[in-house]
């Protein structure tokens, strides 16, 4: 998956960062695919495991299976999550027979496949005939706050930062672009749809310190920018949120 060394950082990084949103999004994905319990199910690009955990809450540890090129994020989603079979490998090459699964989720992965085409291929082939494969990504373009923040504080700041961006960056942000996706793959009975999630915040210093471990792109950015630099995009996405040391929520759309 391209982009994954910016997903080796400690998991609880990534719980601060995207992570907030990641339970209520499974929850939403999962009732979406219509998973429902005596399933078996795989959860493609696990992270920390935020969807491992709720497959595993429906159906049951045994009945649940999880993949991570990170090995840091997988030996987390393994502690956290005991009897789930859990695997260090790419969506891109499954460690699994064919028809292995009733349904193959990912969650926020996607875009971080070196080929999508090839890892969505890979969760049909582990996926039984009339099963589910089933993804969810952000609207990185409109709907995801804090990242479209994020990238429009740093582009103010620093023009060149603009390929970096994940609305124009990431070839999978929209509806038609999914659905594309599957019908080329060649799976039936496509259909698309809109999850909205929020998540909250202590106050603004609890949304940036993650961003500074380097987790994910938008850390990465942060992370590697001089002191100085970093400090000026801080308080433009400080003033582009309206943030300040008082609790706040966000949403983001998926």
């Amino acid at each position: 998956m391209d982009g994954a060394a910016t997903f080796r950082t400690p998991a609880d990084a990534y719980d601060r960062h995207i992570g907030r949103y990641g339970p209520a999004l499974a929850a939403g994905l999962i009732a979406e695919a219509g998973v429902e319990p005596g399933s078996r199910a795989l959860d493609v690009g696990c992270g920390p495991g935020a969807l491992t955990a709720a497959l595993a809450g429906l159906l049951g540890a045994d009945h649940v299976a999880a993949v991570d090129p990170s090995e840091p994020f997988a030996k987390a989603c393994a502690s956290r999550l005991p009897g789930v079979r859990l695997e260090v490998a790419t969506a891109e090459a499954l460690p699994f027979p064919d028809g292995s699964f009733d349904a193959a989720l990912s969650q926020l992965v996607l875009n971080f496949m070196t080929d999508a085409r090839a890892g969505v291929g890979e969760m049909r082939r582990v996926t039984r005939s009339g099963g589910t494969v089933a993804a969810a990504v952000w609207d990185y373009a409109e709907g995801m706050t804090l990242l479209r923040r994020f990238w429009d504080a740093a582009v103010a700041l620093d023009a060149a930062a603009a390929p970096l961006d994940e609305g124009r960056s990431m070839p999978y942000c929209r509806p038609d672009e999914l659905e594309r996706l599957w019908r080329d793959t060649g799976l039936e009975d496509v259909r698309t749809g809109e999850l909205a999630v929020e998540a909250g915040y202590e106050g603004f210093d609890d949304l940036w310190q993650p961003l500074e471990s380097g987790v994910g792109p938008s850390g990465a950015y942060a992370a590697g920018l001089p002191p100085e630099e970093r400090g000026r995009l801080r308080e433009e996405l400080r003033r582009r949120l309206a943030a300040g040391d008082d609790p706040f929520r966000l949403t983001a759309r998926a």
